[in-house]
């Protein structure tokens, strides 16, 4: 189970998912890749059994992640290894990229919370566009991500307008066989095929400041305004 949704940053009921899993002697694995450094995401705060993290997401560099395990947790090796791994992986480290990561652990300590920035941003987007539909606002979620959507702006057309203006977004569909598909989350989440289609992920980083954020508002309401244009005409 993983800890944060990756699209709309929604935090899952880890904890309590943890205490089902151990009144049914179950072994609980939580990728906490996405919450690492935004949520108390010790393998103790989560209550897995084993947790898995991964750098690039710390600010670190592609190619390295961890899995932690629990004293006692019952795991396998999939890939038969020396030592090196203790036994659970064979393999020669990039040593390069585990230095990387654990630089990146350590200054997470020094990063400033994202928490308000995501605030303005999602208080200036409403105000800049009324009829803007904010994912998962009414759950608790990680600082880091907004995951939004402007019925009749698809996210195709929000990502190449907004690429173009310098600002790097994901959309919130995924491609399979060449084929674009609606996101399984927002289907999950109920979210009408026509709204989800529409839907584009912020994310924030340590880089960020106020004022990108309120050139991404602008910007973002261009392309909305623009778009409203070519409809009525």
């Amino acid at each position: 189970m993983m800890a944060v949704n990756n699209e709309t940053g929604v935090v899952q009921p880890i904890q309590e998912i943890a205490r089902i899993c151990k009144a049914n002697a179950a072994t609980f694995h939580c990728d906490a890749v996405q919450a690492v450094g935004r949520i108390p995401a010790t393998i103790d705060a989560l209550g897995a059994d084993l947790m898995t993290i991964s750098a690039h997401k710390l600010g670190g560099p592609q190619g390295a992640g961890a899995l932690i395990k629990r004293p006692g947790a019952s795991l396998s090796a999939q890939i038969k290894g020396g030592a090196q791994e203790f036994g659970f992986r064979a393999g020669t480290q990039n040593v390069a990229a585990i230095a990387g990561f654990g630089a990146a652990a350590r200054a997470l300590a020094t990063q400033a919370p994202l928490q308000e920035l995501r605030e303005l941003l999602e208080i200036e987007l409403l105000l800049a566009c009324p009829h803007i539909v904010i994912f998962g606002k009414g759950a608790t979620r990680v600082s880091n991500t907004s995951c939004i959507a402007t019925p009749g702006l698809t996210a195709d057309t929000a990502l190449i307008a907004l690429d173009l203006d310098g600002f790097a977004v994901s959309a919130g569909s995924a491609c399979s066989s060449g084929q674009v598909t609606h996101s399984h989350v927002l289907t999950a989440m109920g979210v009408d095929a026509d709204l989800a289609k529409c839907a584009i992920r912020v994310s924030l980083g340590w880089q960020n400041t106020e004022q990108d954020v309120i050139a991404f508002v602008a910007a973002y309401k261009h392309i909305v305004d623009r778009a409203r244009a070519r409809v009525a005409a």
